[in-house]
């Protein structure tokens, strides 16, 4: 049985890693200066180099050569022991099938024991964020204080789960996705290693298909490179399930034509050739961010083809900015659907929506403005003020769930914690300001330090197309409703969010005297 690519050429030294430079220099100098921590925690996406680091640092701390700044030289006994994967002093667990604190407790009880051949037992643990909260609790003390030659490597993809008792223990490092280039420039190195021959469009589809991981690369070479003795990009976007770029360009072209038949035939016209609907969603949304790019003037930033870009700058001309935004949010909706029954209708439905004018969206604005919610943790006379319903100043401005979502998904990569934080909380955009309700006053606390507004701020704009405030409160009990207030409404949700009190039904609509 052969053996996979993405294990075949797994990197054996720190100068092959790609991509995570940063991370590389930071550990290979603690290891020239034997300064190597007792425990680190690798973070990042899946398939970006996490426990080929781990095991290059057992490699490393392992090595018998003289000269500290060699190792590791990848010829001693340890080296090659590790490579071979028969080294006995580098414990792998997998956290995912290994979640009980009875798991934790057994691994407690033998770390104590020396190493068998090395200086160190390195103990690498992935997923560490699947570990259960007693199970946790059990670590923590080994972590603090472990034996002398005991190395801990905890590996996570979602670092927000992890325990800030834990995660103050370890030396963190950040792992970042893999720019389109570097996976398209090691694609070639590795397709010439291996004798394949593949159009360079093909390998960039295929680093385009990876979001930012090599091993997801890499397998997806593999994959290709059983389907022909040539890899084209017409192959590539067969196997993997892709559109033509044809298809997406035909999209886009009846979108700035307005030609809502003809649009809806390229969609049914890529289905029925074998695309998956997510994934073509995702190739319009692609494009069209670089659409948008050129529009604004960062045409240097899209890491396309010279005709790709051309083409991109024709289109550019034929749509507004604000156009874009309003387009690229449904089919970015529709990317990420998972739950219609029906294949296709995420894209009917963000194709028709995107051919929407702004207008034809929601009705005008009132020209009155409404007074704020009374809080009740505000002074009991403030609470009793007239008018005290929780009214959006313009109802085009309300958020949605799915808009909340893509507001913390846009925060999560450079601010995993703060997304943690918000999706423990609950949202609702009155008026142009984002209210953050937090079960308690810790949770507000968290969010409220540091940056973390201007960040949430940042992103919602981004999602909105407009500029927010941001406001955070300790949730109080939920008030009781009238009758004729719908719960899902703004001033429902008011109230089950703030806790705000709604003194008079009748001046739900009336202007405000004030």
């Amino acid at each position: 049985m052969s053996q996979a690519l993405y294990r075949k050429w797994r990197p054996a030294q720190w100068d092959e890693v790609i991509g995570q430079q940063h991370v590389v220099q930071t550990l290979r100098n603690a290891v020239a200066a034997d300064r190597v921590a007792h425990a680190y925690l690798f973070a990042g996406p899946r398939g970006t180099g996490k426990t080929t680091l781990a095991r290059l640092v057992a490699k490393a701390v392992n090595c018998t050569a003289a000269d500290p700044k060699a190792r590791p030289c990848g010829e001693c006994e340890n080296c090659k022991g590790v490579s071979n994967g028969a080294f006995l002093d580098l414990i792998e667990i997998d956290a995912a099938s290994n979640t009980s604190v009875e798991d934790v407790r057994s691994l407690r009880d033998k770390i104590n024991f020396s190493p068998n051949k090395g200086r160190y037992k390195v103990y690498i643990v992935d997923e560490v964020h699947m570990l259960s909260t007693a199970a946790f609790n059990a670590l923590l003390k080994t972590l603090e204080e472990p034996p002398p030659h005991a190395i801990f490597i905890l590996a996570t993809t979602e670092v927000h789960k992890i325990p800030a008792t834990v995660l103050s223990r370890c030396q963190r490092h950040e792992f970042r996705r893999i720019p389109v280039s570097e996976i398209v420039g090691h694609l070639q190195t590795l397709a010439k290693g291996e004798g394949l021959k593949v159009e360079p469009e093909a390998l960039a589809l295929v680093a385009r298909q990876s979001a930012g991981g090599m091993r997801d690369a890499i397998s997806l070479l593999d994959q290709l490179a059983s389907a022909g003795d040539t890899i084209t990009l017409a192959l590539a976007e067969q196997v993997l399930g892709t559109a033509t770029t044809q298809a997406v360009l035909d999209i886009v072209e009846a979108l700035a034509s307005g030609d809502s038949a003809g649009g809806l035939d390229h969609i049914h016209a890529a289905l029925d050739g074998g695309s998956d609907p997510r994934q073509f969603a995702r190739q319009v949304v692609d494009y069209l961010r670089g659409v948008l790019l050129v529009r604004v003037g960062n045409a240097s930033q899209v890491d396309t083809t010279a005709e790709t870009r051309a083409q991109m700058a024709k289109h550019a001309a034929a749509f507004e900015p604000a156009d874009l935004l309003r387009i690229l949010r449904a089919f970015n909706a529709a990317a990420t659907d998972r739950a219609a029954w029906q294949p296709a209708l995420g894209l009917e439905l963000a194709f028709v929506e995107a051919l929407q004018s702004p207008s034809a969206e929601a009705p005008a604005a009132s020209p009155t403005p409404a007074a704020p919610a009374a809080h009740k943790a505000s002074a009991p006379a403030a609470a009793k003020k007239p008018a005290a319903a929780v009214k959006a100043a313009n109802p085009a401005s309300e958020m949605d769930r799915q808009q909340w979502r893509q507001i913390i998904n846009g925060i999560k990569a450079a601010n995993p914690q703060t997304a943690g934080l918000l999706n423990s909380c609950t949202a609702v955009l009155v008026g142009g300001t984002l209210h953050l309700g937090f079960a308690s006053q810790t949770l507000k606390d968290m969010i409220d330090r540091g940056d973390q507004h201007a960040a949430v701020a940042a992103a919602a704009q981004q999602i909105l197309g407009s500029p927010v405030k941001i406001e955070t409160h300790v949730s109080g009990g939920a008030g009781e409703l009238p009758p004729d207030v719908d719960p899902a409404s703004i001033a429902g949700t008011g109230v089950r969010l703030l806790g705000a009190e709604i003194v008079d039904i009748n001046d739900l609509d009336a202007p405000s005297d004030e």
